[in-house]
């Protein structure tokens, strides 16, 4: 497993996570099958937000003694008053929900308190300026919780709940059909309508700022729905000329800034093993841009760090040089020292670039990437 720092939060996460959605209403022995394959696999992070006591009553029941081993994902305001999965924003009901959470799991701590379901702007008020942020923060304060999370599947509300300083992690919905989706339509509705590619207009900028963003904040980014809901993995349900594959959704995500996991929803072994199977996947095998150039024009001019310009006779890793240079461009003024000393920790910067071009040539996307190196030096003077 390949491990990566959840923000500020002094916890590491490996970058394949577990999704336990498709464990709801399964027998305790399946899913005792796909939490222990996932923890043989050394897979440490868990997302349960299903407010039910069987699931996360079997979810416990199959961590036992390794709970200590995982960090958990759990959720507040995620209830069941009304239907399967409901949303309360009444703090005596959340906080009801949130220890019987504890008591499900039998722990007496989360280690991330995910502000359930937070998309719209009335979403937005009804955490964050009423007494349900009071309610998280008492939560961290009394060791409950060691960290302090949100949930969200729209940009714009994403956005917000990044600035207020409040959280430590964003449980973001990511996948390149959802960054091609305008940030005024529901990603969520998206899917149910198979991803009509009529509204696509290449990649929307609200979602790549956000990632950024989260970089420069520190803000650590759990991804969901990174195989939307298993439609990009349809021949039939694509937006794209041809079906991705599980190792080439993972592989997006986790090369978008500030992502620390791609949390998996699996409901039996064979999907256990194939998520963590990414970690044997060759470059070729993760390569996702052959596919996601088969929507014309989709990412044109826009680095969707895959790497496929190297290799750099310079030896300079043009992605993460990108990604940097991303994160510095949105406050060129007060570009955060973690960015700074990320990309002066480089071997190679974009003062070594020749400017020869081969990298130009390679690139899928047209990036005019000897631009993007001289910018880079301008803004880092190295």
């Amino acid at each position: 497993m390949i491990y990566r720092k959840l923000g500020a939060t002094g916890m590491k996460a490996g970058v394949i996570g577990l999704g336990a959605e498709h464990l709801d209403r399964k027998p305790y022995a399946q899913v005792e099958e796909v939490v222990r394959t996932a923890l043989e696999h050394d897979v440490n992070i868990i997302d349960c937000f299903m407010p039910g006591a069987e699931v996360r009553g079997n979810i416990g029941r199959a961590l036992g003694k390794d709970r200590g081993k995982v960090l958990i994902q759990g959720h507040i305001c995620s209830v069941d008053l009304n239907r399967q999965y409901d949303i309360s924003r009444d703090p005596a009901t959340c906080e009801k929900y949130f220890e019987s959470l504890l008591a499900d799991l039998g722990t007496d701590y989360i280690d991330i308190g995910m502000l359930f379901f937070v998309d719209t702007q009335e979403d937005f008020r009804d955490v964050f300026l009423t007494e349900i942020i009071d309610y998280a923060r008492r939560l961290k304060k009394q060791g409950k919780i060691r960290a302090i999370g949100a949930s969200s599947h729209n940009p714009e509300t994403a956005r917000r709940i990044v600035e207020t300083g409040q959280v430590d992690v964003l449980m973001f919905s990511i996948n390149p059909a959802f960054d091609m989706t305008p940030a005024d339509v529901n990603v969520l509705n998206a899917i149910d309508g198979l991803f009509s590619t009529e509204s696509f207009n290449g990649a929307d900028p609200s979602r790549a700022e956000l990632y950024r963003l989260c970089a420069g904040k520190n803000v650590a980014i759990t991804v969901m729905k990174a195989f939307g809901s298993g439609k990009l993995l349809s021949a039939e349900h694509t937006p794209f000329a041809y079906p991705m594959t599980s190792a080439q959704c993972i592989h997006y995500a986790l090369t978008r800034p500030a992502v620390a996991s791609v949390l998996a929803g699996c409901k039996n072994r064979a999907e256990v093993l194939e998520a963590v199977n990414y970690l044997n996947a060759t470059e070729k095998e993760r390569d996702y841009s052959e596919v996601i150039n088969t929507l014309k024009q989709s990412f044109h001019g826009q680095c969707m760090y895959c790497n496929h310009c190297l290799p750099c006779p310079a030896g300079i890793d043009i992605a993460a040089v990108t990604k940097y240079l991303d994160v510095a461009l949105l406050d060129k003024d007060n570009i955060p020292a973690s960015i700074v000393g990320h990309y002066l920790s480089l071997g190679a910067r974009a003062s070594d670039c020749e400017e020869c071009g081969s990298c130009e040539k390679r690139c899928p996307f047209s990036v005019k990437i000897i631009d993007n190196m001289r910018v880079a030096k301008g803004l880092f003077r190295a």
